[in-house]
């Protein structure tokens, strides 16, 4: 086997020189010449225990102000290029690794353990086609790179694969890199929701598309090879949700209209991508045998499959041209050809039947079979489309509503009037809406997106989600609204339970859901519930949010089983471990048992989906790894943890969430030491994303979204809402003598395990001198005791971490990590201390030359860090 990491190192280096080359022939020489001689003082820095950066801030320094953005940009890219290398090689190790000796999680080696644990053939095939995994993207603002850039950088990719190969194609490279390097990184407009949505569009048509037939057949394979049965064509276990241009919360941009557009768009791209498809089979099934079942379709033809492929690929061009005048603002004229899956499978499965019939099996299990299984994912829109708003929006409809009718103000009734009200008019004949009622825009724009889920394909559509739900008049309302827009089926609305207090009262308002009779009906057997990663680690520390989003889900899985009703927990993970991050596989393996069942939603956010799917071989083994790990914790879940560790994470969680709160919610200098030491406000310069940094615009940290809280502290790497809390919880189990019982359960317990691993990571990237040099260049000297403390606290973490896990060293175990860091770190403290110097100079004499500079290191370390919202 050759030396991977050496491959890895050739590949770094290979995009480097080439990266040089174009800055050279661009800027000259000795500008680049500048730029190695930072790099290099950079990681002389690095080399000491006690890095000295003195060289590499007097050499900063010496930058004219019309050289710190070609600076910026300089090491920005290279860290974006080594990325792909990164990601390349994660595919090109797996390859060369791919036996189940070696891969000891693939899904091969999970049905021979589960095989051995007693579940029978028939129980693993079944189970396996009643999986229910649904990765729902979101438009979340991380990811930092343009569109136009990402498909240079996939471009790169596919050089890196040509050259594993043995081909020619350095000249390819120097190409892509040079157009890299002379196009502005930074978008100049925040993209709109639709742009976003579009970008989602772009993930599922360059690689999910690709990547889904063959995770499938590959799951069909190794379920033949070890289960000695064949999955059926329609068995997809993973399928695909979205939220761009569905999340309304907090988002003014996401309209009604942008909705239906969006709604438009995806069976546009569907649609075309089948149109592709099915030409490219038309071409392949040349053959004249046929069943009597397909020649009575088509007629005395000679190349019968051709025909009726043409007959179904014309119906696809004229549903496509009646979409497309529908996004021009016209009706197309009659009914569309294609409206259901179903019409567009029967004719492929016509196929199917007919080649089997005649002998042809391995003609049908190519192209044809990968046809099928992609209409078994993607059916005719790609992606359901969840809709998210916030409860208070749906409380302002009712507001108006018995305002004008003179029945005082809805949301200042009593929760039980509210659901009388509620009940009584979902079973009422009447309308409830009156013709002479003029409601204000914004609850016009309620019921306006009402409307347009009410009259989408409910196969379009994925579940209503309302932020902030606390009671069962907020799930209620919202299928009021609904029905009284002519909505004309049960749509999953679901309460998503964000704040600590929110996630424990989880299982009274449910539980007060499931007690009226009117709604157990209309829920038929089924109720799913949204857990909030972010905005409960913000409120309460990622400590005490984690022990409480456990609780919440075991207490939901309890109550929904005494009711006979099956739970799907949709978990609103993000790509930071302090918004609920780390590999995902680990994570759904440390959920309480029961609480999978089969069944699970999880968020796929910002760059991660990128990271994840953006390549067909990563988004393969992503798949496998969601299957396997739902499939593992369905049939054989971690055990329940036992009183002791209850006790003890009580104990540990009460602590963190005392100590996080007294620095975030009392300390005076808190929020005066963030905004000053941080890039907070201006990360608002930032065009991200389409929603705005801060629910309200006037709000303090309070209103300011997880998103940007996150992003800020990692940008100086103090990395404070991923730790914050879990130093004094851990610091005072040790103290009380408690050492041995966390590193018991470290070793024994998946849901601790994973809490402390991720931790780990986390503090692996932190840096308490990056962070220091922030606090010298911008923070008063009365705020410093506050970010000395901190640091020294972050300290004490990591002690405490290697204590635990009985380590001398962060990442001792997971060294591919530790050497990411390492190599990236020489190229991440420039930036740093180029942003440190930019947000000082900003902050005292604003220049927009430097503004853009200051932007592109926002991008870079973003890049650096990979996870960084």
């Amino acid at each position: 086997m050759s030396d991977l990491h050496e491959d890895l190192r050739d590949d770094v280096r290979m995009l480097g020189e080439s990266l040089g080359r174009t800055i050279s022939s661009d800027l000259g020489s000795d500008f680049l010449a500048r730029v190695e001689h930072i790099r290099k003082l950079a990681k002389a820095g690095r080399v000491e225990d006690e890095p000295e950066h003195q060289q590499l801030l007097e050499a900063l320094g010496e930058l004219h102000e019309d050289e710190v953005l070609p600076v910026a940009r300089a090491f920005t890219q290279f860290l974006n290029l080594a990325n792909i290398a990164e990601e390349h090689h994660r595919v090109r190790r797996r390859l060369d690794n791919a036996t189940a000796q070696e891969m000891p999680d693939t899904l091969r080696v999970l049905l021979s353990s589960l095989k051995t644990q007693g579940f029978s053939a028939d129980e693993l095939s079944q189970t396996l086609c009643d999986l229910n995994i649904d990765l729902v993207l979101t438009a979340h603002p991380t990811e930092v790179n343009r569109r136009t850039l990402i498909q240079k950088y996939d471009g790169i990719t596919e050089c890196l694969k040509k050259l594993d190969r043995g081909e020619s194609c350095q000249t390819r490279v120097d190409e892509l890199i040079s157009q890299i390097w002379h196009t502005d990184e930074i978008r100049k407009q925040r993209p709109t929701p639709v742009d976003e949505a579009r970008w989602g569009f772009a993930v599922l048509e360059n690689s999910l598309w690709s990547a889904v037939p063959r995770f499938l057949r590959q799951l069909s394979a190794e379920v033949e090879s070890s289960l000695g049965q064949k999955l059926p064509l329609d068995c997809c276990p993973v399928r695909f949700s979205s939220w761009m241009g569905g999340d309304r919360d907090g988002n003014p941009n996401v309209t009604a209209s942008v909705t239906r557009e969006v709604l438009l768009l995806a069976r546009w791209v569907a649609l075309d991508l089948y149109i592709g498809a099915v030409d490219e089979l038309r071409s392949e099934l040349s053959m004249y045998r046929a069943s009597k079942e397909l020649l009575a379709e088509t007629g005395s033809q000679d190349e019968p499959y051709r025909a009726l492929l043409g007959t179904l690929k014309h119906d696809l061009l004229i549903t496509r041209e009646g979409i497309e005048a529908q996004l021009d603002g016209h009706q197309p004229e009659g009914t569309l050809p294609i409206t259901t899956p179903e019409q567009l499978l029967a004719p492929l499965q016509l196929c199917h039947r007919s080649l089997i019939e005649n002998g042809m099996v391995s003609i049908a299990a190519g192209k044809l079979e990968d046809l099928i299984r992609r209409v078994a994912c993607f059916g005719l829109t790609l992606a359901r489309l969840d809709i998210r708003q916030n409860s208070d929006r749906h409380s302002e409809v009712f507001d108006e509503l018995t305002g004008f009718y003179g029945l005082g103000r809805y949301s200042q009734w009593s929760e039980a009037d509210k659901q009388a009200f509620l009940l009584r008019e979902l079973s009422s004949r009447r309308p409830l809406l009156p013709r002479s009622w003029e409601p204000s825009a914004d609850v016009q724009e309620v019921l306006d997106t009402c409307k347009v889920v009410a009259q989408a394909d409910p196969k379009a559509l994925g579940s209503y989600v309302i932020s902030m739900a606390s009671q069962p008049s907020d799930v209620l309302s919202v299928i009021l609204l609904l029905q009284e827009q002519g909505i004309g089926h049960k749509i999953r609305v679901v309460p998503l339970f964000e704040t600590l207090d929110d996630l424990d009262n989880a299982r009274d308002c449910i539980k007060a859901l499931f007690e009226i009779d009117w709604y157990r009906s209309y829920a038929s057997g089924h109720q799913e519930v949204m857990i909030g990663y972010s905005d409960s680690s913000k409120d309460a520390g990622q400590l005490a949010a984690a022990w409480g989003q456990y609780r919440a889900q075991e207490a939901l899985t309890g109550l929904c089983a005494e009711h006979g009703i099956k739970l799907t927990l949709f978990h609103g993970r993000g790509g930071t471990v302090g918004r609920g991050g780390g590999p995902s596989h680990t994570a759904i393996l440390a959920q309480p048992p029961g609480s999978v069942g089969g069944s699970l939603r999880v968020t796929e956010q910002g760059e991660m989906i990128r990271f994840k799917f953006g390549i067909p071989e990563l988004a393969m083994r992503n798949l496998e790894l969601y299957t396997g790990a739902v499939l593992k914790a369905t049939l054989a879940p971690a055990p329940a943890p036992n009183d002791e560790w209850r006790a003890e994470m009580d104990r540990l969680a009460g602590s963190g969430l005392e100590s996080y709160r007294a620095i975030v919610r009392e300390d005076p200098q808190f929020v005066p030491y963030f905004r000053a030491a941080t890039p907070e406000q201006e990360l608002a310069k930032l065009p991200l994303g389409s929603r705005p940094a801060k629910r309200k615009a006037d709000g303090g940290v309070e209103s300011l979204r997880a998103i940007p809280w996150i992003f800020a502290w990692t940008q100086i790497r103090l990395m404070l809402p991923a730790w914050l809390g879990s130093d004094k919880a851990l610091s005072s189990a040790i103290e009380r003598g408690d050492l041995s019982a966390l590193q018991h359960m470290y070793r024994n317990w998946p849901f601790f395990r994973s809490y402390i691993d991720m931790l780990e990571m986390v503090l692996a990237k932190s840096d308490i001198h990056i962070s220091a040099y922030y606090e010298h260049r911008l923070v008063s000297a009365e705020l410093s005791t506050l970010g000395s403390s901190l640091r020294s606290r972050l300290q004490t973490a990591v002690e405490q971490v290697k204590q635990v896990k009985e380590v001398s060293e962060l990442l001792e175990h997971n060294p591919v990590i530790s050497q990411s860091i390492d190599v990236r770190n020489p190229y991440i403290d420039p930036l740093h201390f180029l942003q440190a110097e930019l947000l000082y100079r900003d902050r005292t004499q604003p220049d927009k030359r430097l503004e853009q500079a200051l932007m592109v290191t926002m991008a870079g370390i973003s890049a650096g860090m990979r996870n960084t919202g």
